[in-house]
């Protein structure tokens, strides 16, 4: 009884409420630890992003600011659509031809077995297009290819708006006169609808991608899909925009 009684005299009493506080700040720590854990896992020790901010950093359409125009939509607008009328005779400005999207594609066969070059493909497309581009899957298998349904064997991104404005501009001023041996566009690339196909054989055209950066030379091709009806009014809309088509009634002279 002796006993008892002094270790009841050395352990000091708590009330209620300083019971509750330990338990409260022990759960506290606790969760905090937790916490640092879950981040620490997620990616050094930083909050895990959300899923809307990891796909802007890597490479998601961004906003411009408010009240851009681009540089070559405006002189669509202000020059070009004009001269379009009266070139082509349409009373009715909205049958003017426009271009209404761009889609650019890179087939990547060896990523089969490489794939680092589907990596590549896709980061230094999101940086020439701005905007993050899409992994095409195979569609059916084909033996002789040693190609299975589901494979990512290519990427492509579709630009509409002001990034695709953005994208011509660039394609033909800074893009186009940077080819080796350059002798023109073909004028015979339209598909019969309005529509206008041509292919880059590298991707070391565009300023964004660095050559030196460059493992894997990779080429592209670019659709330009416009409003027009038929061939004739998408030429002279790409015309006036400043494609550089390839005279073939110089060509045929000078072969004479």
């Amino acid at each position: 009884m002796a006993k008892e009684e002094k270790e009841k005299k050395a352990k000091p009493t708590r009330s209620p409420e300083e019971i509750e506080a330990e338990k409260a700040a022990k759960a506290a720590k606790k969760a905090e630890h937790e916490a640092a854990a879950k981040a620490a896992r997620d990616g050094s020790g930083e909050p895990k992003k959300s899923k809307s901010s990891k796909d802007q950093d890597e490479g998601k359409a961004q906003p411009f600011p408010q009240g851009y125009v681009p540089r070559l939509y405006k002189r669509y607008q202000e020059q070009i659509a004009p001269a379009l009328r009266t070139e082509l005779g349409i009373a009715n400005a909205m049958s003017v031809p426009r271009v209404t999207k761009v889609v650019i594609s890179m087939g990547l066969g060896r990523a089969i077995s490489e794939k680092p070059r589907l990596e590549a493909a896709v980061k230094e497309l999101t940086a020439i297009a701005g905007q993050k581009a899409q992994i095409c899957r195979a569609r059916k298998s084909v033996s002789n290819f040693k190609l299975r349904e589901g494979m990512e064997i290519g990427v492509k991104v579709t630009l509409r708006g002001q990034r695709m404005w953005e994208f011509l501009d660039r394609l033909i001023n800074l893009a186009i006169p940077r080819v080796k041996d350059f002798r023109g566009l073909s004028p015979k690339a339209f598909d019969g609808r309005g529509n206008y196909n041509l292919g880059l054989t590298e991707q070391t055209v565009f300023p964004e991608v660095h050559g030196d950066q460059v493992n894997f030379h990779q080429g592209m091709a670019i659709t330009i899909v416009t409003t027009a009806v038929d061939d004739t009014g998408a030429r002279t809309l790409l015309t006036h925009m400043g494609m550089p088509f390839r005279r073939e009634e110089a060509q045929t002279r000078k072969a004479g």
